[in-house]
């Protein structure tokens, strides 16, 4: 029998409330308090495991009890006693299993590609393809309704030699967007800028805002309108401005087709928890460079396991080239949950190579932080 021939006999649920450090408000909706995420564990026959993140939104993708329920309910029987080798029918099944959930979708593979890599004593990126890159450019965004804090921030950053920043508009007066606009180039000169409006303006006032924000030269213009504008979008993408990236409006390779179909991007911003694993936000920056268009390694407010999920993604998609932003482990979460740092140094995501995903959740701290957990 293969390593791989091993059953999946167990499957761990825990949904955790982890406390941040400060307020973030987006285009669409507030992070407070806390963000809540749900890990997955996957056990062998042999006894290895494997780990998996859903970093859900309500605002944006789904929220964190329907992906408990949806890995609880409706994925579990597509999941116990198949063996590790099946994973790829495994998420075949699953895509259909239940709709939407595509956190959930996204933590399943990750838990499975864990685990495989942890039996055969591989990274997952080499699961996925051939390696592109041993470190990638940290981008941190900056969403705090009070800029000050911001400000202590962007010291930080200018400590720990980050060079790429994101500002988040949208969700206060346009002269406030202006203002922070103003600040970083003649203060933090030094940073790239990109700006993401997280879907915050309506479709009338889109125009004259993002052209007074090109005046400052972003790197790019991140989803001015609601998911489903498309029109709106495309008038966008025309306009001679810095390069428009398509987020919300753009969540699986179904949507990408249509996106290209109807121009309404420069680029787009790839996140596992929109597109329901890594296989299938591969595919979305395929389709995407077939246009001459780049791509971008976004995430939701993810814990460090799922931002290592999208680091072996980066490192096996050569197509994604615009950089991460896989901050909140190091810069957002009061405490994150893996058993050693997330690996950022020098404003670099460095690239792990130790079997699986690389470093395994805390379980006393998945248990510390959960409100709720199943063992089966």
């Amino acid at each position: 029998m293969s390593d791989l021939d091993q059953k999946i006999v167990a499957m761990d649920v825990w949904r955790l409330s982890l406390p941040v450090l400060s307020r973030r408000d987006h285009g669409v909706g507030v992070v407070e308090g806390d963000c809540e995420v749900v890990i997955l564990r996957l056990t062998a026959e042999g006894g290895e495991e494997g780990f998996g993140e859903a970093s859900p939104r309500s605002v944006c993708s789904g929220t964190p009890e329907a992906t408990y329920a949806a890995l609880n309910r409706y994925l579990r029987p597509h999941i116990l006693g198949r063996r590790v080798a099946d994973r790829e029918a495994i998420m075949a099944d699953a895509l259909y299993a239940v709709a939407h959930c595509t956190e959930a979708k996204a933590a399943l593979e990750s838990a499975l590609l864990d685990l495989e890599g942890r039996i055969l004593g591989r990274p997952v990126w080499s699961l996925l393809g051939e390696k592109a890159r041993d470190m990638i450019p940290l981008s941190v965004s900056l969403a705090n309704p009070d800029f000050d804090q911001d400000v202590a921030l962007l010291d930080r950053l200018r400590s720990d030699g980050v060079g790429i920043v994101k500002l988040n508009t949208g969700f206060a007066d346009h002269a406030f967007d202006l203002m922070r606009l103003e600040r970083l180039r003649g203060d933090y000169a030094e940073f790239a800028v990109r700006v993401d409006f997280n879907q915050g303006l309506s479709v009338d006032e889109a125009p004259a805002r993002v052209s007074d924000i090109d005046g400052f030269a972003p790197d790019f213009i991140e989803q001015p309108v609601r998911a489903h504008e498309y029109e709106t979008m495309a008038a966008l993408r025309a306009m001679p401005t810095q390069p428009l990236l398509a987020d919300e409006s753009v969540f699986g390779p179904e949507d990408m087709q249509r996106a290209l179909s109807e121009v309404i991007c420069d680029g787009v911003s790839v996140k596992i928890m929109k597109s329901g694993g890594l296989t299938r936000g591969r595919r979305i920056a395929q389709m995407a460079a077939k246009a001459s268009m780049p791509a971008y390694g976004g995430d939701m407010i993810e814990a460090g396991l799922a931002h290592l999920a999208g680091v072996h993604m980066i490192a096996a998609t050569p197509e994604i080239g615009l950089g991460c932003e896989f901050y909140q482990a190091t810069y957002y979460l009061k405490e994150d949950i893996l058993e050693t740092p997330f690996p950022v140094k020098g404003g670099d995501v460095l690239v792990p190579d130790a079997p699986g995903l690389g470093i395994r959740p805390d379980l006393a701290k998945l248990d510390h932080y959960a409100v709720e957990r199943t063992n089966a």
